[in-house]
């Protein structure tokens, strides 16, 4: 007959190491198409809010401050904000970071952007947020004079959605217009 193969007792086709590969590629395949078929369930649905509002007080001041060897403005005011975020949170949303921030221009930039306030909400945490005169998280700097007398600054309030699994989109609602004394 035929001649007898002898076979290397170091190499071996199924063993078990080999068959917990096999599984565990499998497995995750299937995990990353479940999580393709979880993003694309939620990649469409309509995030925004329509009932913001953003107020702030009415005694805004200005006044001049050093910082570094150099004078700025510094705005003193309070904020009104009044947003409810429960409708964003699905199985998908993990948690949303949702801020304020004033965008005005000056002399010296044409785009200042400073963030006044900002709150991490998670998953089954209070998301109908109703703030009443609260004074900013952080301070309204100018680097330099050109808060006094401004009438372009505006309010603007937006939030990213950190979801499990896909995009982290931004989103943006509400918008208050304020007109700095001089």
């Amino acid at each position: 007959g035929f001649p007898q193969i002898r076979k290397n007792p170091l190499v071996q086709m199924n063993t078990t190491l080999n068959r917990f590969n096999a599984v565990f590629a499998y497995a995750l395949s299937v995990l990353a198409a479940l999580t393709l078929l979880c993003f694309l369930s939620t990649v469409f649905k309509d995030r925004s809010i329509e009932d913001i509002k953003l107020g702030s007080s009415p005694d805004i001041t200005v006044n001049a401050v050093h910082q570094m060897g150099m004078k700025n403005d510094l705005v003193t005011l309070t904020l009104d904000i009044n947003a409810n975020f429960s409708s964003l949170f699905d199985w998908n949303t993990k948690e949303l970071f949702v801020y304020l921030y004033a965008n005005y221009t000056s002399k010296r930039n044409v785009v200042n952007q400073v963030v006044l306030w900002d709150k991490i909400i998670l998953r089954g945490e209070k998301a109908d947020l109703k703030f009443q005169a609260i004074s900013p998280k952080y301070q309204f700097i100018d680097d330099g004079y050109g808060m006094r007398g401004n009438r372009d600054v505006s309010l603007i309030l937006e939030w990213n959605i950190i979801p499990h699994a896909g995009l982290m989109p931004k989103f943006s609602g509400g918008r208050k217009r304020l007109v700095l004394p001089k």
